[in-house]
């Protein structure tokens, strides 16, 4: 068989009992890794610390892959400007950390003849998180509930608030110009 040794050394072609003497001196595992090979390929390694080394890998990629999760907030009709405000920030925080949002009005009883209203709450939602989000789903009547999915503009970590300083965030918007008037004339000056 042909032998690797810990430090990825190739130590040539070798009888098995001899690669296992070798395994032994170094008080390490002999792991075929190649049977179907000729001659076949094994490998001297501490298969113990090999196995809680992928364990350990496979558990940071499943970690890293939930970052693509769905989150909810639920809206009334009839929300106020500050309760408004306050759920907005935090479904920012969601979709900056790289999580998509579910947002959802509530309609009950004569609330349901006003969907225009939860269509606005759902709009403006959307207006106002332009810079980290996009629409994945437009409004969407599901029974007594409207919902909308939003996802992330960019990665966990990119996008920042506009409020935030530093050489990347992003740019305020411009403020926009009052429309100059010209002076009303009074009966006297003309």
């Amino acid at each position: 068989m042909r032998l690797i040794d810990d430090r990825n050394e190739q130590m040539g072609v070798l009888p098995t009992e001899r690669a296992r003497q070798i395994a032994a001196e170094r008080e390490l595992d002999l792991v075929e890794v190649a049977p179907q090979a000729v001659p076949p390929v094994c490998r001297l390694m501490d298969y113990g610390r090999f196995r809680f080394d992928a364990r350990k890998k496979e558990a940071e990629s499943r970690r890293r892959q939930s970052g693509n999760r769905l989150k909810q907030m639920n809206f009334r009709p009839k929300i106020g400007d500050h309760d408004y405000q306050t759920k907005l920030k935090r479904v920012r925080e969601f979709l900056v950390e790289g999580d998509k949002v579910k947002v959802t009005i509530w309609f009950r009883g004569r609330e349901m003849v006003h969907q225009d209203i939860g269509r606005r709450i759902l709009e403006r939602m959307a207006t106002d998180l332009a810079d980290v989000a996009h629409v994945e789903r437009s409004p969407l009547l599901e029974g007594k509930n409207m919902s909308q999915i939003m996802g992330p503009l960019a990665r966990p970590g990119e996008a920042r608030r506009p409020d935030e300083q530093g050489p990347d965030a992003l740019p305020l918007p411009a403020p926009v110009p009052a429309p100059v008037q010209a002076p009303a004339q009074t009966p006297a000056q003309a």
